[in-house]
């Protein structure tokens, strides 16, 4: 029998399996590949004290970030790109670089920096899940990382104020959105009728964008302008997480 896999992640709400992007990312590609999974919810008796979330763990393994995850599914033989051509898996792998380059730094603005996202929404939605003291820590903590991370990426000449790096992420991630609108066309996924690892990407990066309600809509207006975009949130939303969705 196979070594159960546990995968720790951030919990749901507004109609999502899970309001944090990267969590959603794997939860998608394990329910398109077939994984197994046991999802271990985040909650008050969690021991953790770091935001790396989510993590794999099995008999001999704990793995975090979702591209090694993922890895490590696909040497399991859950794999949900076993149908796509060596072309299809190359551009694979350029649109999720664009969409960590160009589209993730205004997701992660849009929840952890923008003052009234983070101080309406993001924070107490967090800080409800994990154990006090650690609720008045790591929210503040994911803040900064999510800040330092945008701030890598984008704060290089001529990007010196954090309001000229606000107004080129948004523009990006702006263009990101209709590039991915474009490419999905009328198709139910982006690469015909099958899921693969791109649509759990492009699916986890954009559901929370669209679902959370949020007082600063800038991007998520945007996005609600691009119906396949949010057709396709909705299709794996009612394909493949309708049993398991608690509403927040």
């Amino acid at each position: 029998m196979a070594a159960p896999l546990e995968l720790s992640c951030w919990g749901g709400g507004w109609g999502l399996p899970s309001v944090h992007s990267e969590s959603l990312v794997v939860m998608a590609y394990a329910k398109f590949s077939g994984a197994p999974l046991k999802v271990n919810i985040i909650d008050t008796t969690w021991r953790g004290s770091r935001g790396d979330i989510p993590i794999l763990t099995t008999e001999d393994n704990i793995v975090s970030q979702p591209a090694k995850i993922l890895n490590f599914l696909r040497k399991q033989k859950y794999n949900a790109d076993y149908e796509l051509s060596a072309k299809q898996g190359a551009d694979t792998l350029a649109y999720i670089a664009l969409l960590e380059e160009k589209l993730l730094p205004a997701v992660l603005h849009t929840f952890w920096v923008e003052s009234d996202n983070y101080f309406t929404v993001t924070k107490p939605w967090f800080a409800s899940q994990i154990p006090f003291p650690l609720s008045l820590i790591l929210p503040g903590r994911m803040s900064k990382g999510a800040l330092n991370r945008i701030l890598l990426t984008r704060g290089e000449p001529p990007l010196y104020h954090l309001q000229e790096v606000e107004a080129q992420i948004y523009r990006d991630a702006k263009e990101c959105l209709n590039l991915l609108s474009h490419r999905l066309g009328t198709s139910q996924f982006f690469f015909g009728d099958t899921p693969s690892t791109l649509d759990a990407y492009v699916f986890g990066f954009l559901a929370p964008l669209y679902k959370v309600r949020f007082p600063k809509v800038q991007l998520q207006e945007h996005l609600k302008q691009l119906s396949n975009l949010c057709r396709f949130c909705d299709d794996i939303l009612n394909s493949y997480f309708r049993l398991s969705i608690g509403d927040g």
